[in-house]
């Protein structure tokens, strides 16, 4: 079992169900030490999906994201792997609950 942080569209259920043919089990939790952004993204197989403008994270002191984290699999982060722009990379983080989760930012 593994955890994934979510701030964005991977919290939307038509997603979930869209990319895992399911909906995923999570939990509020809280990102400390960053805040989003809006960025243009300029992949365009990711442009036929989501559109353009799509959140990203950078490092903040003080500042916190909510979000949810979700239990995933080995094989579900390799497809959400597939599903991020390809300008965006997987780090692992601490969340506030004190859980190690995998969180996508631009790179």
């Amino acid at each position: 079992m593994e955890y994934l942080f979510s701030y964005g569209t991977l919290q939307k259920s038509e997603t979930q169900l869209k990319l895992f043919g399911r909906l995923l089990n999570g939990a509020s939790d809280t990102l400390d030490d960053y805040k989003t952004a809006n960025i243009e993204i300029e992949d365009e197989v990711f442009l036929t999906k989501e559109g353009s403008q799509q959140l990203t994270v950078v490092a903040s002191n003080g500042d916190k994201i909510d979000g949810m984290v979700f239990e995933v699999s080995a094989e579900d982060i390799a497809t959400a792997d597939r599903y991020e722009p390809d300008n965006y990379e997987r780090i692992s983080v601490v969340l506030h609950s004190g859980r190690q989760a995998w969180l996508y930012l631009k790179r």
